[in-house]
């Protein structure tokens, strides 16, 4: 098939029989239910880029086994060129949604890249699954999936997990094997999305004690979404409507979280990863270069969010006339700050990247961990500063429909602003308030400061791996100095 295009996967995933619910409707088609199809849409139009004739060359790259245009992202990088090409690729599929899209398939397809140029790491598991790590990848890139994973386990006892033991009565386990496969059961949570996903990834996450006891939970494998026994519970919808004008973002880019319940299911040998060795299951992650990888694309995503951000403010403050006072400017700056910061670990992370022991140019990890941890706490102060800046603009905004009553003319007449008419102010603001206020934003806040993890432990991982030891002898050299 080679790289799709937005027709193959909205029929891809209309034909499927996935068991999605949300509240208490099994969702039949997720192309035309109301909480999912703008999102659908929008995925549809990312597949679409790949045959845009002004942006292919940029969008895809030959098959190695097919010789058809494939998606950009599945590129394995050789060289730095190769890892500023994927970038440039990433940046297109990710300002089309301003990085309110955090699972767009990209950041799955870099990990399987990964995940097969590493195959001997999982061959010491079982020489199979290595084999399995490579045919998955190239099976993934020739039909061009769309992905997502699952990683985290439910958390009814966070003692348990925060000590490396999960909660074994209802984290996802290994309850049997046999000639087909490993028979799974429990739940894992927070498949971003799950429903508008072809394939589901459950790979480690959790660092898990390396004891008997864990082996049932560790694990590494990948599954259709509509594997018979598995089934995604769906959090509240916040796409309240699908006027794009009162709801720009959420209309558009409501991606769904889901819980994912596994009822014995039944995962093939083929698609086996990882098996009862909770040693590689802990190491996966860095030591594969899959995360390196997922890193950069996250720093990409989050500097086009930056950028978005930093220009609704800056179009707010514009259409206010507040672009002289200096704590405005001040507010402004510390945004540019953000994303100047972002661009920079970003094109450090490309500049230092080195061929790791698996013959893949991997991006340098300091500066991509310098960005994963920063950015937690940069973008909801940055969603507070465009609250700040908007302040009693963004309540003042009538829904579009309003303009169709009597009383348009006086909307007309008594919200226009120094730079924007009525109906253009309204529609900048009600962008601002799908950013900074509407359900759909402050479910972003809550993604970004716990993309990757608990920000405490996130900054202790860092730490721990963060080699101290040369600055620590300079100090020590310098003290030494007599002279």
């Amino acid at each position: 098939m080679g790289a799709r295009n937005g027709a193959d996967y909205l029929e891809g995933i209309k034909q499927r029989d996935a068991e999605i619910w949300l509240g208490d409707e099994r969702i039949a088609d997720v192309t035309v239910h109301p909480a999912l199809r703008g999102c659908a849409q929008s995925i549809a139009q990312l597949y679409d880029m790949q045959h845009d004739v002004k942006l292919c060359d940029e969008m895809t790259y030959t098959s190695p086994t097919t010789g058809d245009p494939v998606g950009l992202s599945f590129l394995t990088p050789r060289t730095v060129d190769d890892l500023q090409r994927r970038s440039q690729m990433m940046f297109h599929w990710s300002r089309f949604s301003g990085g309110m899209l955090g699972r767009s398939s990209d950041y799955i397809n870099v990990e399987i890249m990964a995940a097969a140029a590493a195959a001997d790491y999982y061959s010491q598991n079982d020489p199979r699954f290595g084999e399995n790590a490579q045919n998955y990848y190239e099976y993934a890139r020739e039909n061009d999936l769309c992905m997502t994973h699952t990683l985290v386990n439910p958390q009814s006892n966070r003692s348990l997990t925060a000590s490396g033991h999960p909660s074994a009565d209802v984290a996802l386990r290994i309850v049997d094997e046999n000639a087909d496969g490993i028979v799974v059961r429990g739940a894992r949570i927070l498949a971003t999305l799950g429903p508008l996903a072809d394939e589901i990834m459950v790979f480690p996450s959790t660092v898990l004690k390396a004891a008997a006891d864990t082996a049932s939970f560790a694990f590494a494998f990948t599954i259709p979404c509509a594997t018979p026994g598995l089934k995604m519970i769906c959090r509240e919808a916040l796409a309240y409507g699908e006027s794009r004008v009162d709801y720009p973002l959420s209309s558009r880019f409501e991606e769904m979280d889901t819980i994912v319940v596994f009822d014995d299911v039944l995962v093939p040998w083929d698609r086996v990863f990882l098996k009862s060795d909770p040693d590689l299951c802990s190491r996966h992650f860095p030591e594969t270069g899959c995360l390196a990888h997922m890193a950069q694309q996250v720093t990409i995503k989050n500097i086009c969010k930056s950028e978005f951000l930093l220009g609704i403010i800056c179009s707010v403050t514009e259409a206010l006339g507040s672009t002289e006072f200096q704590h405005v400017q001040e507010k402004v700056a510390e945004c540019i700050i953000n994303l100047e910061t972002m661009k920079a670990c970003l094109r450090a992370s490309e500049a230092d990247a080195k061929i790791d022991k698996w013959g893949v140019m991997r991006p340098a990890a300091a500066p991509l961990d310098a960005a994963r941890n920063s950015f937690p706490r940069m973008y909801p102060r940055m969603v507070e500063i465009l609250q700040l800046l908007s302040a009693s603009s963004l309540m003042m905004i009538p829904p579009n429909s309003a303009f169709a009553s009597p009383v348009a003319q006086d909307i007309d007449r008594y919200l226009a602003s120094p730079k924007r008419d009525a109906r253009d102010r309204i529609k900048l603001f009600r962008l601002a308030w799908d950013v900074a206020c509407s359900g759909f934003a402050g479910r972003q806040v809550l993604y970004e400061r716990f993309f990757f993890g608990d920000p405490v432990r996130m900054m202790s991982m860092l730490y721990r791996t963060y080699d101290k030891q040369p600055l620590i002898n300079r100090v020590n050299e310098f003290l030494d100095r007599e002279d």
